[in-house]
């Protein structure tokens, strides 16, 4: 088993990355997309924790920067009817910390936002998934100010994933605590697309 890789950022398009190892060996890893914003530049040095999946039709290999959201990753596997590239969606689309919480909460409607999970998929891994989180230690949102809210939802509608959105919102308002509830929505939507323009140029260079 590849439980973790280190080495240099040789490539990286979208959601597959190649990964050189001192070895010289190049490794094709494909991340959650929050995984690839967080990325460093290429030519830095930088470690995974992976999971490697063996189908019939080949192996794939999957990377995260938290041992966590690794682990939630493998959770979802378990759930019928979920593979790899679902569960991959739905850590893209959600993040781990809301993924967990929308499952242990049973939010379906937080759910069936992700791509090819509609309402009836979204129960059976409520069902069959809330309560095998107990031991995953997720960051818990602390109450935020309605400009954040409305700034999340004002995002999503523009297409951003929400898990990407809520991280610049938060990075947009700093602490999210005094400050932040002095904001407009306005404003916190436009200090977020900042930090999202930003993010996606430091992604491709």
């Amino acid at each position: 088993m590849i439980a973790t890789l280190t080495g240099t950022l040789a490539e990286r398009a979208g959601d597959a990355i190649v990964l050189q190892t001192d070895g010289g060996v190049g490794y094709a890893v494909t991340v959650p997309l929050g995984v690839a914003e967080r990325l460093p530049q290429l030519g830095t040095r930088c470690t995974l924790y992976t999971e490697l999946v063996v189908k019939e039709d080949g192996w794939s290999l999957f990377g995260f920067d938290q041992p966590n959201e690794r682990l939630v990753f493998k959770r979802l596997l378990g759930a019928s009817g979920f593979g790899p590239r679902l569960a991959l969606g739905l850590l893209s689309a959600l993040g781990p910390e809301r993924t967990v919480m929308s499952i242990q909460d049973r939010d379906i409607a937080a759910l069936t936002t992700v791509s090819g999970i509609g309402k009836r998929k979204a129960e059976r891994l409520v069902v069959e998934l809330q309560d095998r989180f107990a031991d995953i230690a997720v960051a818990t949102s602390l109450p935020r100010p309605p400009a954040a809210e409305e700034a999340v939802k004002a995002l999503t509608i523009l297409g951003y994933p929400a898990a990407a959105a809520e991280e610049a919102v938060r990075a947009a308002l700093g602490d999210g605590t005094q400050d932040g509830a002095q904001k407009e929505t306005a404003a916190v939507v436009r200090a977020a697309l900042q930090q999202l323009t930003t993010s996606r140029r430091g992604s491709t260079v």
